[in-house]
């Protein structure tokens, strides 16, 4: 017995060791080699600090909807709702937000609203929305600020953002970007 709590002990502090120090290095000397030095990518504008790799809450009828957040938003807490996909309150959450979608978006079809504009993300920070939740908002924001249409989908077309080494993960829009580069528009 003596013999395994001596083992015990010195298997932990050996861990303890590795991960609090040798690891941690590791990792943060990688980072260091990362675009920005890992301190994720800042974009100044109107006269704000923003970061593009978590998302902004954006409501208002004249910029591009973010993806819905369990953590409204908030960086300190993020996390998903935890709800199953048959939870009567998700399900609620889930309608609401489609009918608030298709009363800002008239003309809009429920079956043309695209899953990742009502549904939150599993860290409810996701800055990105798919192409054709950026494409189904262009009729109302192109309407609200008086420019044409085709004006506003080739900003949309402009900021598709391919998939990491052209195979990994989907085609996707930054929403900070998007609305930025919306808000330059005369």
């Amino acid at each position: 017995m003596k013999k395994e709590l001596l083992s015990s002990l010195l298997l932990s502090i050996v861990f303890l060791v590795f991960f609090s120090g040798i690891y941690t290095l590791v990792m943060w000397g990688i980072a260091q080699m990362a675009p920005n030095k890992g301190e994720g990518f800042v974009i100044n504008a109107n006269g704000k600090q923003y970061y593009e790799n978590i998302a902004q809450k954006f409501t208002a009828d004249k910029y591009f909807w973010s993806r819905p957040s369990a953590v409204d938003y908030n960086a300190a807490g993020s996390g998903g709702s935890n709800k199953g996909p048959n939870n009567p309150d998700y399900l609620a959450d889930v309608q609401k937000r489609i009918d608030t979608f298709m009363a800002h978006n008239p003309g809009t079809r429920k079956s043309d609203i695209p899953s990742d504009l009502v549904t939150a993300s599993g860290s409810g920070l996701d800055p990105d929305i798919s192409i054709q939740g950026a494409k189904v908002q262009v009729k109302r924001i192109a309407t609200v600020r008086h420019i044409p249409e085709d004006k506003v989908a080739m900003l949309v077309n402009n900021h598709i953002e391919k998939p990491l080494l052209g195979i990994l993960g989907p085609e996707k829009v930054n929403v900070l970007k998007l609305n930025i580069d919306l808000d330059k528009i005369k």
